[in-house]
């Protein structure tokens, strides 16, 4: 079995097209002799019934001893009307009735006799013919050499020749074919080979016949272009938030540096609180590279029946006074979720709207058609159409974001989007006739996500 598994697959196919060809030829060729040997036999038999005849008509009118002369290549007893041998052929002379038939005196009857005294190892088609005459019914007994099974040399060695080149042919067929259509994924090895984790841009060929093979290599590519752009992800995240620790360890320690050069002249607890807003500043974008990481690697945690009503609420009344907060909620808007997610959601959706607010923030909490909508929308500069995307993007960072709040990490609301649609909803920023409008929407409890 394991020197099976270890040959290819054009070997194995090989292989099984051989055998199931030599089965084939095997059933033909059985078939083939049997029906000529049925032939031969039979014809042998009218032959034999004829010789018969011919003696029989011989008998009626002469002696039984003048028969045996006439007989060439075949074995003759001659019996009289008690049952008592009177003529035999030279092999027949002195041993037993080479067949036991007696048939009714106006029919014939045939068998095959294999007797090893008789015949001496062989078979034999033997006859039994009445003969009438005068003196009673004589019996004739009439014996050929039987049709072997291979019924002769010149039928039984082009079956085999012919047989054995067709064993050949389906298997130097089958390898060739088997060969030829396994092309393709011999050229998809040796592409997915070339293929490295600092090299992702090969992709495999696609063949020209829209079959299996095809849509292999198209999933191949499209597999290599998901990974590729996986990888250009982590790369431009791994960039991005490198660059974004650099600047408050930069900061950090250029006041430190500042303070051990002049320790007379520092006021201590004025660079301990600097260094304190930079501290923040780096827990801050810790915490969320960690949970875009939890995000991105699909951990999630139990999720249950929420009142999203109540949640809201909760969230705002807990709140410090950035902002003016005014809310407008449905009771009982229930979804099915992660609470600490939604809630965090909710949060980064809520400092984003105060980062930017002139004056106020609005909550508005909606339920139509089995779809939840959650509103937060700002009265300030808002967001300009070709820009409602970019935000999303991690670490995109707008001008007005970067002078309001230098602080800010650039990951609150594709954290948002992200969570949003690990809940089967969506996040968009959509328009408003003042200000930025950022509605989430989450099928509700019993509806299917869309």
């Amino acid at each position: 079995m394991s020197r099976w598994r270890g040959c290819s697959i054009r070997a194995r196919l090989a292989i099984v097209a051989g055998v199931v060809m030599a089965l084939i030829c095997a059933a033909v060729a059985a078939f083939v002799l049997v029906s000529v040997r049925a032939a031969t036999v039979q014809d042998r038999q009218d032959q034999l019934f004829s010789h018969a005849v011919e003696l029989g008509r011989h008998l009626r009118h002469s002696d039984a001893s003048s028969l045996v002369a006439s007989v060439r290549g075949q074995a003759l007893q001659v019996f009289d009307p008690s049952g008592v041998m009177v003529a035999a052929t030279p092999s027949m002379a002195g041993k037993p009735p080479m067949t036991t038939l007696r048939p009714d005196p106006d029919a014939y009857a045939t068998a095959t006799s294999c007797d090893r005294r008789l015949f001496g190892g062989g078979c034999a088609i033997v006859i039994a013919y009445p003969v009438h005459r005068s003196d009673g019914v004589w019996q004739l007994d009439l014996a050929v050499p039987d049709v072997p099974w291979y019924v002769k040399t010149a039928l039984v060695v082009p079956l085999a020749v012919g047989g054995l080149l067709l064993i050949g042919a389906g298997a130097m067929g089958s390898y060739r074919i088997v060969g030829k259509t396994l092309q393709p994924v011999s050229a998809i090895t040796s592409n997915l080979a070339r293929i490295t984790a600092s090299d992702l841009g090969p992709r495999v060929p696609v063949p020209a016949y829209r079959d299996e093979l095809r849509d292999l290599a198209e999933t191949a590519n499209r597999t290599l272009d998901r990974a590729q752009s996986a990888v250009e992800q982590q790369l431009r995240f791994a960039s991005d938030a490198s660059h974004d620790l650099r600047s408050p360890l930069t900061a950090m320690r250029a006041r430190i540096e500042e303070a051990l050069m002049y320790p007379e002249d520092t006021d201590w607890p004025q660079a301990g609180h600097a260094l304190l807003e930079s501290v923040d500043r780096m827990q801050a974008l810790v915490g969320d590279l960690l949970e875009v990481a939890r995000l991105d690697a699909g951990v999630t945690g139990r999720h249950e029946v929420i009142n999203l009503s109540e949640l809201v609420r909760c969230e705002l009344d807990r709140r410090p006074a950035k902002a003016a907060l005014r809310h407008c909620l449905t009771p009982m808007v229930v979804v099915d979720g992660e609470r600490i997610k939604l809630a965090r959601l909710l949060s980064n959706l809520l400092d984003n709207a105060e980062r930017h607010a002139a004056s106020a923030v609005t909550v508005t909490l909606t339920l139509a058609d089995g779809v939840a909508a959650l509103e937060v929308c700002d009265d300030g500069e808002g967001v300009a159409p070709e820009l409602r995307e970019v935000i999303f993007q991690r670490f995109a960072r707008l001008e007005a974001s970067r002078i309001r709040d230098v602080g800010g990490t650039g990951l609150g609301l594709p954290i948002a989007r992200q969570i949003a649609e690990t809940h089967g909803g969506t996040l968009t920023a959509e328009d408003s006739p003042r200000g930025a409008r950022f509605v989430l929407r989450l099928p509700a409890h019993g509806t299917e996500p869309s």
